[in-house]
């Protein structure tokens, strides 16, 4: 597709009203060239012919010319970008457009230059996104036509932020839309999910992109400091203020100031800060005048906010107040299109300088198949672990390491770590003679395979291998050496050992009376 500058051909549909000659104009003065069509069948003609590089339509869903422009791009084989005209009255519909892959939507009654090359930009960023992603795509798809063997290499991700799920690639087209209007938002969604990096895209791609962007964890600080730190105080307004503090809200003065876990922020807090975004201005702590701020405030939640105003833990007028526009992240699990370019980003993060890693098919098959309860931020610790793991170029994978905080989602069962063997660690079943064995009998004494937590599964190991040293010598001194401690030290354990169940202890009480 052309460059916008390069008067880029629109194909104009709108069963309402034809475009006016003056309205012609404009759009030709905002350095766009306009194609008129009637019908569906108008449309399938272009497409044949390649005549256009993105589609203008009403969206009403009167007429639902987009379902049925985006049924017959599925008919044909080939799509446009769509620029979706809305109702002034109807704006909800924007949202709409949005969610179903439009690249732009605007009001039926904008013809300003501005608004239409900022359209034609967004649909030509479109088109580009999904050719880079269908030719260069960052993780080839496991599912794609090669032999097993043959890994998957991470290559370099060129963009900074990883949308290409088409789930994330509507958010943040909702999003770069939003941010051009001067409103509050409040980013919903889990722990781990990346609203932080929303807000940032929200910042960036709105016109206080030069200002300051601030961040608060409302729920990582005491009530009495999120106060000071938001409102700032003036000097010796209490012990210890030996300076004027300019407060979160002064220092994003021009820019954004996002406040994460916003549920989290007490109540007399909450009245505090919807009166600063009613009035615009400020009383900092032991001051006397007001301080006006011009300041676009995002907020982030992972908590039900109105499950939270039932019960009378959030104010319900500052929820709308800090909702003039939600965006929910999904979680991860929800978008699996972005796990394998994350992990390629990752990779190129935590991989150091010179390492380039690949990633194997069946490594591959489980970041997929795994339901990522922890999110992008689980994701990052299994990328970590396995760059530690990894001795070679390629992830495999035994090399991944899951949490598994949700085993109930249904995670593809990994090999454990391919890990050198270690004196601290048993690798197989060994033979003891346990007293109720039969002489010249051994009894294969298994080690414990599930314990119920660290605490239990250490204690299971020490004990195993207390009764294996005790089983191949013949005195306290050489087990106590064979096992690397003092022998005060295997006293002390056999000791405890004798409060253990039966075998055990009776296995303990006949090595201390030998010795």
């Amino acid at each position: 597709m052309s460059s916008p500058n390069n008067a880029p051909t629109i194909l104009w549909l709108d069963p309402l009203e034809p475009l006016g000659v003056s309205e012609h104009a404009q759009l030709t003065a905002a350095g766009l060239a306009i194609h008129c069509i009637h019908t569906l069948d108008d449309l399938q003609t272009a497409l044949q012919n390649q005549q256009a590089q993105c589609l203008a339509i009403r969206h009403d869903p009167t007429y639902s010319l987009l379902e049925s422009a985006k049924e017959l791009f599925r008919t044909v084989g080939d799509s446009l970008p769509l620029i979706c005209r809305v109702d002034r009255r109807q704006m909800n519909l924007a949202v709409d457009a949005m969610r179903q892959g439009a690249a732009f939507a605007l009001a039926t009654d904008d013809w300003s230059a501005a608004s239409w090359q900022t359209a034609a930009e967004a649909a030509h960023a479109q088109v580009k996104e999904q050719a880079l992603k269908a030719i260069n795509s960052v993780v080839p798809s496991y599912k794609a036509q090669r032999a097993p063997s043959q890994p998957a290499t991470a290559e370099p991700i060129q963009r900074k932020l990883v949308y290409v799920d088409p789930i994330s690639r509507h958010l943040l087209a909702l999003a770069q839309r939003v941010a051009q209007a001067n409103v509050t938002a409040l980013i919903e969604g889990p722990t781990g999910a990346g609203k932080e990096i929303l807000a940032r895209v929200l910042h960036e791609s709105s016109a206080r992109a030069n200002g300051p962007f601030v961040g608060l964890n409302c729920a990582a600080l005491p009530e009495q400091l999120i106060d000071d730190m938001l409102f700032g105080h003036e000097k010796g307004a209490f012990t210890g203020a030996q300076k004027d503090f300019k407060g979160l809200f002064e220092q994003a003065q021009g820019g954004t100031l996002f406040l994460d876990e916003i549920g989290e922020m007490p109540l007399h807090l909450q009245a505090k800060l919807l009166r600063v975004l009613q009035e615009r201005q400020l009383t900092r702590l032991g001051a006397e005048r007001t301080v006006l701020v011009d300041v676009r405030v995002v907020a982030a939640t992972n908590k039900d906010l109105r499950t939270a105003m039932a019960a009378r833990e959030f104010r319900e007028d500052l929820y709308f107040r800090i909702s003039t526009f939600k965006l929910r992240v999904p979680p991860l699990r929800e978008r699996p299109g972005d796990i394998l370019p994350l992990v390629a980003a990752l990779l190129i993060r935590h991989g150091g300088e010179g390492r380039q890693f690949s990633v194997s098919a069946e490594a591959q098959t489980q970041l997929l198949a795994y339901g990522w309860p922890g999110n992008v931020r689980e994701l990052e610790n299994v990328v970590q672990r396995a760059v530690v793991l990894c001795n070679g170029p390629c992830i495999e994978a035994q090399h991944l390491m899951f949490d598994d905080l949700a085993p109930t989602q249904g995670v593809a069962t990994c090999a454990a770590p391919n890990l050198p063997p270690s004196p601290t660690v048993l690798r197989e079943p060994f033979d003891i003679h346990l007293p109720d064995s039969a002489p010249g009998e051994p009894q294969t004494f298994v080690p414990q395979q599930v314990a119920a937590n660290l605490q239990a599964a250490v204690k299971s190991n020490e004990h195993q291998l207390i009764l294996a040293a005790i089983q191949s010598t013949d005195s306290r001194m050489e087990a106590a050496k064979k096992l690397g401690i003092s022998p005060r030290t295997l006293r002390y354990k056999l000791a405890k050992l004798k409060g253990e169940p039966a075998q055990a202890s009776a296995q303990a009480s006949s090595f201390a009376m030998a010795t």
